[in-house]
């Protein structure tokens, strides 16, 4: 293996190997490198004003039902904007779909995008009737990206408020947005990935993609046929990292690392299925996963903790150099994260970051998912004197998991007013690693750090309904305190009841 001095032996001299890394989206510079965007999200802006939130998209969609009934009808006139790479024939293909529809289009623009690098923008103002239009959409859909609809016209141009707050999802339902829009495409690999010379490969990433983007919400997560190069390589990390847990993994993840052997079919010769896993994790803390194509912006990943939803890849690293890969894989996810998603303390600490970037600005989103990466890609905590890993890109690198808590590392405590400035490193060892005494004082320090975040509101999930209840006024901050005075009651209760049994 090529890599097998660094399993073995650890870091070689000099400077450290590549190394695993886990989420590698929340480097900024790793974006600005490829010319990427930190927030790619299609829907992008969201409003406050005179104390309610104006949910709306990036175009002001006008209202779908005109003053006068059958209004649309006689008018027939609508628009549509979508956005599509800036490759050529790809207008053209858009186009023929409003000339098989049998649409007739009044007027278009186009623009480049101001969300997607390399993509355009295009506004087309159509004659139809509504069910045309609506036909027409569903077709689109296979072929572009559907930025908004029924929109007028003179909002391609509008200039955003300046009270306006990034749009974020407000119901369980609405991450499909978010967990599609992927910023890179697994089967688009770079030059220097083990697998871009791989035609075989390639073609097994873009099934993985495919997979990905036709889930969603609600839907069984479709059962992965492992081919048995794949599980091989499973098997090779699996091996090696499972040798080092005893030693160098938390309690926590020691604890449910064998749980999920016997639930989910944690072997070397098995690849864990992601909907075994996520029945899994829904019994144990209410975490579940998805499946996602590839990598998601800061913004769009830390939105699915909020809902307690790990967006989770399928595809496995390149078969030639097991012990590393350029981003993360199932070996990765499966590993690193998987285990201590199912302590309810982690995955509350998990979700209560995902909670703090609803609607925070891009600055303030990078600083969470710096912190985000610090601690749970690559923290480290106190246990019983010893330091132990809990940081999902420690505990699938084999490498980097001896070099963190040996004597060349460089440890601080945590902090997150100083760790959201730490820079992410995504292709050597890290510079610093973070260590807390436990997951609860981690999750104390980012309450803390949260409330310097400015948004016009305090948001809170409603876990019955799995939506987002926004508290900026008196009543909704009562909705919330009548439920945790039920909270309180049954507690009260309890107490009064053990202290009964107990002759107190």
């Amino acid at each position: 293996m090529a890599s097998s001095h660094v399993m073995k032996d650890g870091p070689p001299p000099g400077p450290p190997p590549k190394m695993q890394p886990a989420m590698m989206m929340f480097s900024s510079k790793y974006w600005s490198r490829r010319g990427m965007s930190l927030d790619s999200a299609m829907f992008q802006q969201q409003r406050h004003t005179g104390g309610q939130m104006s949910r709306r998209q990036s175009f002001c969609p006008i209202k779908e039902k005109p003053d006068s009934e059958g209004a649309a009808e006689d008018s027939g006139k609508t628009a549509v904007i979508f956005s599509l790479k800036n490759e050529v024939g790809c207008l053209v293909r858009a186009l023929r779909v409003f000339q098989e529809k049998r649409v007739n289009l009044n007027h278009i623009e186009s623009r480049v995008s101001r969300r997607v690098l390399g993509e355009v923008e295009i506004f087309a103002d159509c004659s139809c009737s509504k069910k045309e239009f609506n036909e027409l959409l569903q077709i689109l859909r296979d072929h572009v990206n559907i930025v908004s609809f029924n929109t007028a016209e003179h909002t391609w141009s509008a200039e955003a408020d300046e009270d306006e707050v990034p749009w974020f999802p407000m119901k369980i339902s609405e991450l499909d947005q978010c967990s599609h829009r992927v910023l890179m495409y697994g089967s688009e690999l770079d030059a220097d990935h083990p697998g871009f010379k791989d035609e075989v490969y390639r073609q097994r990433r873009k099934y993985f993609v495919e997979v990905a983007m036709n889930y969603k919400f609600g839907q069984p997560i479709p059962c992965i046929e492992y081919t048995p190069e794949e599980v091989r390589t499973w098997g090779v990390v699996f091996r090696e990292l499972t040798k080092l847990y005893p030693t160098h993994a938390c309690r926590e993840y020691l604890k449910n690392l064998p749980l999920l052997t016997k639930h989910c079919g944690y072997r070397e010769d098995n690849i864990p299925q992601l909907e075994d896993v996520s029945l899994f994790l829904r019994e144990r803390s209410g975490f579940t996963v998805r499946p996602v194509a590839g990598y998601l912006s800061p913004r769009d990943f830390l939105a699915g903790l909020a809902y307690r939803v790990f967006n989770c890849t399928q595809y496995v690293r390149h078969s030639t150099d097991p012990l590393y890969t350029p981003e993360p894989d199932t070996c990765h996810e499966l590993l690193g994260h998987v285990p201590l998603l199912a302590d309810p303390k982690f995955a509350q600490f998990s979700q209560e970051i995902g909670l703090a970037s609803l609607g925070a600005s891009d600055d303030d989103v990078q600083k969470l998912a710096t912190c985000y990466f610090f601690t749970i890609e690559f923290g480290l905590c106190k246990q019983d004197g010893q330091l132990r890993a809990y940081g999902a890109g420690l505990l699938s690198s084999i490498g980097e998991l001896r070099h963190a808590l040996s004597d060349q590392a460089c440890v601080k405590m945590f902090d997150p007013r100083l760790t959201c400035n730490q820079e992410c490193l995504i292709t050597t060892f890290q510079e610093v690693y973070f260590v807390s005494d436990s997951f609860e004082e981690a999750k104390e320090k980012m309450r803390e750090f949260a409330k310097t975040i400015k948004r016009p509101f305090s948001v809170y999930y409603n876990p019955y309904t799995q939506s987002i209840d926004l508290l900026k006024d008196t009543r909704s901050i009562e909705n919330v305190v009548q439920d945790l005075r039920s909270d309180l009651t049954t507690v009260c209760d309890a107490l009064g009841k053990m202290n009964t049994y107990m002759g107190i």
